[in-house]
């Protein structure tokens, strides 16, 4: 072949156009073969084959080119119109619920303002009357909520923040009422019954019921001041002995740092304000020399 170049006359040149730059599609051309007269050699043809990784380079490229520019991206858009419909069936039912919730909040605040009255010395039995009537109420709105939850079972929790401080205070004021009518604690199975909650579908969640639990006791040293200055000084006693085992009882648990926990610390300085009340009174000779905390 070398040869070829030196001596040999070219019929055709391997590049006829010396000055025009050398590019792919030269090499795709119709098949160019070399000959001369003075040797006899076969020819070379210069086809597909002979360049086989820059034919297939440029049929890649090219196929590659002809599918991004017609893709479809109709799986990406179905996947993403599944999660707008899902979002929005979302938003509409948290709406309804945040709607129940706020009749829920309302109907609160009217008996909270009734038990508020128990401080200025009101009859006992006329204030709890008065907040024993939202009872019904709120009944009825955690059944309207129950149905509300019964179209998304097993999503209670993801909505569950909606209703919660709501319900802790609910909690808090059957509490205070029953603590009032009876000096026990309510239990978790007595709130739900008052509420009318079903502990398989749509149940009182524990932690709601400890947080009111602790809410409650916030106003045990108030209700003891005022009771004292009405002239109960046998109060302090009672307040101080339920609060001690109540204490106590939630030494019990192994709580986490978190909201909880921080609640269960203000039961320690709720116990302590009524320590000093009963101190106070004791030491001032205003309760019977023979009454100690144990009793009840």
């Amino acid at each position: 072949m070398k040869r070829l170049l030196h001596n040999g006359p070219l019929r055709h040149s391997l590049n006829p156009k010396p000055y025009t730059p050398f590019s792919v599609a030269t090499i795709f051309r119709a098949p160019v073969i070399l000959t001369s007269p003075s040797h006899s050699f076969s020819s070379y043809l210069i086809t597909n084959d002979t360049f086989p990784s820059l034919s297939a380079t440029y049929c890649c490229c090219s196929s590659m080119g002809e599918s991004g520019a017609h893709s479809p991206s109709s799986s990406l858009e179905k996947q993403f119109e599944e999660f707008r419909v899902q979002l929005e069936d979302s938003g509409r039912l948290r709406e309804r619920i945040r709607a129940v919730a706020l009749e829920i909040e309302s109907a609160t605040r009217l008996m909270h303002s009734c038990l508020l009255l128990v401080h200025q010395s009101r009859p006992l039995p006329e204030v709890l009357e008065k907040a024993k009537g939202q009872i019904d109420v709120l009944k009825e709105l955690y059944h309207r909520l129950a149905q509300v939850l019964s179209e998304c079972p097993g999503q209670y929790y993801r909505y569950h923040g909606d209703w919660r401080s709501e319900t802790q205070m609910v909690v808090s004021l059957l509490t205070f009422m029953h603590w009032l009518e009876s000096g026990c604690l309510l239990t978790h199975s007595e709130a739900e019954e008052k509420l009318g909650l079903n502990t398989s579908d749509f149940g009182l969640d524990v932690e709601d019921y400890l947080v009111g639990v602790c809410f409650m006791s916030n106003e045990l040293p108030r209700y003891v001041v005022n009771q004292v200055t009405a002239g109960d000084y046998d109060c302090p006693r009672k307040v101080l002995k339920f609060l001690t085992d109540l204490h106590a009882a939630f030494r019990m648990l192994n709580l986490r740092n978190d909201f909880l926990r921080k609640k269960f610390d203000g039961i320690k300085y709720d116990l302590r304000k009524v320590e000093e009340v009963y101190y106070d009174v004791k030491i001032r000779g205003l309760t019977a020399n023979d009454g100690s905390i144990g009793e009840q």
